[in-house]
């Protein structure tokens, strides 16, 4: 077996050379199709993968890129931070979490809010931002979506809202349990006055998030393959003992059975908020 011993393989070499001399971030791989795609390639397409149509997720800069004309967007109380009202402590302090997805993301809150344009029209808009602790919604994030209603509200204008979420921050307990209230009711206030709400889930959309405002709209849209619900496919399978069917909880299922009104892909997703913006509000 001396001879077997002997063979080199020098592709594999090469391979291994070529990996540590390339820059970080240069290269993604699908996490659909499992193909390798140039990063600067999926700037270009709005994270999708050009091979399978996977939709990546996009954070909240990137959706008010996607979305509102071209410096338009005007943002609402961006030092806007939460505390820590509960001092709660699991494996980290809350604290030191809050801390690590600032230093993380460079935000003292995941949500965005503000006014903008889509296609001329102006809109109050909040976006959800899943690099800040998985988009979970808290007392300030409650606040800056009721924010938006209200301003929608005020301003007579249509309100959209970009969810993103895992649902209510349990760091923050009955205090983030209370914004499916809190921004309910602001979302009533509006729908009285005959204000548009668009609602746009994206993946993932679940928790307290779901189980509110975010399936309140007036039209609710959803990007391909999204998952949408209040608990997890695992949690449910565990806590009925049953198999689920194929595709629960994924916006095709969803939209199949009447819980969603429409599945947009990313590149019309702009066009389309704009068709029903000016359905309920016509310009004139």
């Amino acid at each position: 077996m001396g001879w077997f011993e002997q063979l080199k393989n020098p592709k594999l070499k090469s391979s291994k050379k070529l990996t540590s001399n390339t820059p970080e971030g240069l290269w993604k791989k699908c996490t659909s199709c499992h193909e390798i795609i140039q990063s600067t390639k999926l700037d270009e397409r709005f994270q999708v993968c050009p091979y399978c149509d996977h939709h990546f997720r996009l954070c909240a800069t990137e959706r008010l890129d996607l979305l509102l004309d071209e410096g338009s967007f005007k943002p609402i109380c961006e030092k806007l931070g939460t505390s820590d009202p509960l001092k709660f402590v699991d494996k980290k302090s809350y604290k030191q979490r809050l801390e690590e997805a600032e230093c993380k993301t460079g935000l003292k809150d995941g949500t965005f809010v503000g006014l903008g344009k889509i296609n001329g029209r102006e809109v109050a808009i909040t976006v959800m931002n899943f690099a800040f602790m998985g988009g979970s919604m808290g007392v300030v994030t409650g606040e800056k979506v009721a924010m938006a209603f209200d301003i929608a509200y005020e301003k007579k204008i249509p309100c959209i809202v970009v969810s993103c979420s895992g649902g209510a921050r349990m760091q923050e307990g009955i205090l983030s349990l209370m914004q499916m209230g809190k921004t309910s009711a602001s979302r009533q206030r509006l729908k009285n006055a005959g204000l548009p709400f668009i609602s746009v889930l994206t993946d993932p959309t679940t928790g307290g998030v779901a189980a509110s405002y975010a399936m309140l709209g007036d039209i609710n849209i959803t990007e391909p393959k999204t998952l949408i619900g209040f608990a997890g496919p695992r949690v449910i399978e565990q806590s009925i003992r049953q198999t689920l069917p194929e595709g629960f909880q994924k916006s095709e299922f969803l939209e199949e059975h009447g819980f969603i009104d429409l599945i947009s892909h990313r590149y019309n997703l702009k066009d389309t908020i704009s068709f029903f913006t000016d359905m309920f509000l016509p310009v004139q």
